[in-house]
């Protein structure tokens, strides 16, 4: 990977002084408008990865929203009509997760490309880094578009960057950055406003309105990241107690010890029985999908939903009671896996309405971005762009991956930090600062991951390749423990 500190070659010119990325990046904004390319035009002149218009991006990213609570995943009540939309009319990934499950520094690699041992926001206290970390809304807003972050940022809590590349900030301070449901304070380029819905996944929706339906020349990208579905599990009133009869017998059967030891069990800030809170959870993820239906209807309505690349996914996923646990951090599959779907014009698209198989991670947001727009990816950037598995099915994706979590306040002392390597079969685990053993999982045979190969002598044999392909990969991808 190469740094901010290398010479940069403008023209037959050459910096001797090393510059910053951030720097190096507004320098060659510089030179972009001196040559007579203004932001709008630069958009203009440069053409897209296929020689066309450059198509608007939405991401939309929601909280704690696991993999399979999707109605097109088969949930057997939860229905989700516009976001099984939105991946029917494109591409679903079945492999698709978070290097780190955890919220802060799972959306800094979403935003960056980067894990979080070079980003820098290892846990949820950590600070952004606003001299060091580019986002690529940045990249994007050089290239001509314009650019709105909307909704929940929360690295650290509280606490509200100025970030560079971003024509519309609106976001929330409250609860450490987590938000309210209800009645919210918003803050719009960092200034408090007052509340124009109670609702907080309704407010959102209706800023990302206003943005999209803005008349303009040039592109737009909107990065609509919703406080749904964290905790506290509030939905709205027309939506509270719709699945208060739904039959819940396709949860693990571990999660009844959170209802048969106790009616009332902390889970992250709730306190109530854990199926109680399930049904709330499901309630708060029909509301996120009411609110996008919006959005598609607005696109269509306006002529701009088949130039537009609309990408969902969750910031992590959720521990239901599996391996009688709760909440994310964990190593396992309901922690670290996500839905992740893109629609998108159909010059990216090969065979709409397919699911992918090979793995993607939240780092290949931004580079994939960047490659839809026809801009040269950084090299900062750890991810892949999937853009190439868009056009053909048969495009090969990676073979393992790195998966890090580090200490974090309160959960330190529950939740050991650790490192793991997930292949397409396998994953292996290392837990640090403690003494718990190694685990591997055969996922392919048990995806459930309740029989730890570590015990036997196959499994013995089998780690030890898989800690020599894991150190290779940390040293390769700059993971630090």
């Amino acid at each position: 990977m190469k740094t901010g500190h290398q010479g940069i070659g403008i023209g037959s010119g050459f910096f001797q002084q090393p510059i910053s990325r951030r720097d190096s990046l507004k320098l060659i904004g510089t030179v972009a408008a001196v040559a007579g390319l203004s932001s709008v035009g630069l958009a203009e002149r440069l053409p897209d990865s296929n020689g066309q218009q450059r198509p608007n991006i939405i991401f939309i990213l929601t909280d704690d929203h696991r993999w399979d609570c999707l109605g097109i995943m088969g949930h057997p009540f939860l229905k989700t009509p516009n976001m099984d939309r939105i991946a029917s009319e494109g591409v679903l990934f079945e492999n698709a997760f978070v290097t780190t499950s955890l919220c802060s520094p799972s959306r800094a690699s979403f935003l960056t490309g980067q894990y979080a041992s070079v980003h820098g926001v290892r846990n949820n206290a950590t600070r952004w880094d606003e001299k060091r970390n580019i986002t690529f809304m940045e990249h994007l807003k050089k290239a001509g578009y314009a650019t709105a972050f909307i909704g929940k940022w929360h690295m650290p809590g509280g606490q509200l960057p100025r970030l560079p590349g971003v024509d519309q900030f609106v976001s929330f301070t409250r609860k450490d950055g987590q938000g309210d449901y209800w009645d919210c304070p918003i803050y719009v380029n960092h200034e408090l406003v007052p509340n124009r819905k109670r609702y907080i996944t309704e407010e959102l929706t209706d800023y990302a309105i206003e943005f999209i339906k803005t008349d303009r020349d040039n592109p737009f990208c909107l990065y609509l990241s919703h406080k749904a579905v964290h905790h506290d599990w509030k939905p709205p009133d027309h939506l509270k107690g719709m699945f208060d009869d739904a039959d819940l017998s396709h949860l693990a059967p571990e999660s009844d010890q959170y209802n048969t030891w106790t009616n009332l069990n902390w889970l992250e800030g709730t306190m109530g029985n854990m199926h109680d809170v399930y049904r709330r959870y499901c309630e708060c993820l029909v509301s996120v999908d009411e609110q996008i239906g919006r959005l598609l209807q607005l696109l269509e309505a306006e002529d701009k939903l088949d130039n537009t690349v609309i990408v969902y996914a969750g910031d992590n996923g959720y521990i239901w009671g599996e391996h009688r646990l709760y909440a994310k951090h964990y190593p396992y599959e309901e922690s670290i896996r996500i839905p992740y779907f893109i629609r998108a014009p159909r010059r990216y698209l090969s065979g709409a309405g397919r699911r992918a198989a090979q793995m993607v991670l939240n780092i290949d947001l931004a580079p994939t971005l960047i490659d839809i727009a026809g801009i040269p990816v950084p090299t900062e950037m750890q991810g892949e762009s999937f853009l190439p598995i868009l056009q053909s099915a048969n495009h090969p994706g990676r073979d393992a991956w790195v998966y890090e979590l580090f200490k974090d306040f309160p959960f330190g002392g529950r939740v050991p930090p650790h490192k793991a390597l997930r292949t397409m079969q396998y994953k292996y685990i290392e837990w640090e600062l403690c003494r718990d053993k190694p685990e591997l999982y055969d996922i392919q045979d048990d995806p459930r991951e309740k029989r730890n190969l570590m015990k036997s002598q196959t499994g013995a044999e089998l780690a030890s390749h898989l800690k020599k392909q894991l150190e290779n990969l940390k040293q390769r991808y700059h993971i630090v423990s």
